[in-house]
Parts: structure tokens; C-alpha cells; sequence
């Protein structure tokens, strides 16, 4: 009897890794990238209401007041120095012992419409790092147009 000598072949290993699926993936996301990066950089339009603000109830403190006008100088309805102009610092020592007299004084302030928003915010931060427990904004109402 011949005996058949089975001749084992021994399977190379292939050290290649097939890319072409990732490439499909990495395709497909590229796509769905390009797709969705203007949506996400073009923003929300929104259209705010336009209504009237209701008056504030009679407080039952009385309110300090800070004006900011034009040029953004600040101006605090207390002490002798109403018509002085205040700088950061003074507003802020000003405040602060005011709202030390009295904690629950509501803090307002009245901007100017032609001074640069910023002033009016960095004004708010003054009074909140003050201590003032409520700062509000004061408004002059719109117009009436007669048709």
C-alpha cells in the first residue's frame, strides 16, 4: 500500500489590512460633515416680541438709581455727588456701603440708548458685586404712533 504523503502548506498570514471598508465609512461621514457644517455655522434667525413692559410695583424700599450716560460716564442718585461722575471703583465702594446701610435696596439702572451695551452690563456686574440683591434696567416707553 502507497501511502500518500499529505504535503501540509502552511497559510501565510497576510500582515495587509484591508482599508476599503474604511474608506466607504470615512466617505460617508465627509459626506454627511460637508451636509451639516453650514446648518450648524449659519445660526438661528429669531424674531423677538415687541411688547410693552409692565410698570414695577411700588418697591417697598426705595431704589438707587445708576445713570449711564452718552459717553458712558456713571452717575449714582446718592450722596451729595448726584451731578459727579463716577469712576468703577468709586461706583463700587459707593454701593457697597450703601447696600451695607441697607441689604434689600433694589439697584436700577438707566443707560443712555446711544452708549456702547457693554457700560450698561459692566455697571449691572458693579452693583451685583456690590451686594445689591436685585438690579433692574429702566426703560422709557415706546411712542404712541398715530395712525
Amino acid at each position: 500500500m502507497v501511502k500518500h504523503s499529505r504535503r501540509r502548506t502552511r497559510r501565510r498570514l497576510m500582515a495587509e489590512i484591508n482599508v476599503v471598508p474604511y474608506i466607504d465609512v470615512m466617505l460617508v461621514l465627509l459626506v454627511i460633515f460637508m451636509v451639516t457644517a453650514p446648518l450648524i455655522t449659519s445660526g438661528v434667525k429669531v424674531n423677538l416680541p415687541q411688547v410693552r413692559a409692565g410698570a414695577i410695583t411700588g418697591p417697598t424700599t426705595e431704589s438707587v438709581v445708576i445713570t449711564v450716560d452718552q459717553f458712558g460716564d456713571y452717575y449714582l442718585d446718592l450722596g451729595a455727588e448726584k451731578d459727579q461722575p463716577a469712576s468703577d471703583q468709586i461706583l463700587y465702594d459707593r454701593l457697597r456701603v450703601a447696600l451695607e446701610y441697607r441689604p434689600d435696596t433694589p439697584v436700577l439702572v438707566r443707560g443712555d440708548h446711544r452708549v456702547d451695551y457693554g457700560r450698561v452690563v459692566r455697571a449691572m456686574a458693579i452693583a451685583q458685586k456690590a451686594g445689591a440683591p436685585e438690579v433692574g434696567l429702566i426703560t422709557a416707553p415706546p411712542e404712541r404712533r398715530e395712525p
